[in-house]
């Protein structure tokens, strides 16, 4: 797919491209899968990448034939995840990634945050990093019918900004996310993000592996 001629909005995912919060995720999965009692893969986990926590918790119902409702284990799971959020001082957003905010709004482009997180949690990120001033607006893929990878969460992203999917790009580090964009026929930058595992963004139209290179683009 080409580069847009004109950048109308520029739609970001957080976690992993805006705040470096993979590691705490992964901990708050892995304690509630340990209180389930199951062994879940890397690989299984990996599959989980760019997909709401409900969507995840639906897999992984199935696949170990839980007893457990997935709504009952995303409220356990995040409850887990907000007391590492709000215990960890380490916690930072990806290098680089405040400064082409501004960039990018001091240009006058909307911007749009789409993230499978839920708004509690991009609200807390973005209450903490003070964030809000810079977006146009912020998406919840758990409040919407489908999940990464499917298109719906970007194609909503384009309508809030009352702009066409050809005019946005997307910047993501999740293959879901990839292909979310790539079904919405939407330019996406593959992110490289290290704590990203496993995450191949060979579907991505261009890669980039910090956010001053974006400056080449936009």
């Amino acid at each position: 797919m080409k580069f847009p001629k004109v950048i109308d909005c520029v739609i970001f995912d957080m976690d992993g491209v805006i705040i470096d919060s993979e590691e705490i995720h992964k901990k708050a999965y892995y304690k509630t899968f340990n209180s389930l009692g199951v062994d879940v893969s890397e690989s299984l986990y990996k599959s989980f990448t760019g997909s709401s926590t409900l969507n995840a918790f639906q897999k992984l119902v199935t696949h170990f034939s839980l007893s457990e409702s997935p709504e009952e284990l995303v409220l356990q799971k995040r409850k887990t995840y907000v007391h590492f959020f709000e215990n960890d001082p380490t916690l930072s957003l990806v290098k680089g990634v405040k400064e082409i905010i501004m960039y990018l709004h001091s240009k006058n482009i909307p911007l749009v945050l789409a993230s499978s997180s839920a708004m509690v949690n991009i609200d807390r990120v973005f209450n903490r990093f003070e964030l809000n001033d810079y977006f146009t607006a912020k998406i919840s893929g758990a409040d919407l019918k489908e999940s990464k990878p499917h298109p719906e969460i970007f194609n909503k992203a384009a309508k809030l900004a009352n702009v066409m999917n050809q005019n946005c790009v997307v910047i993501e580090d999740s293959d879901n996310g990839i292909k979310a964009a790539n079904e919405a026929n939407i330019f996406v930058f593959g992110f490289k993000n290290p704590l990203s595992e496993g995450q191949t963004l060979e579907n991505a139209n261009a890669i980039i592996n910090n956010f001053e290179a974006l400056k080449n683009y936009i």
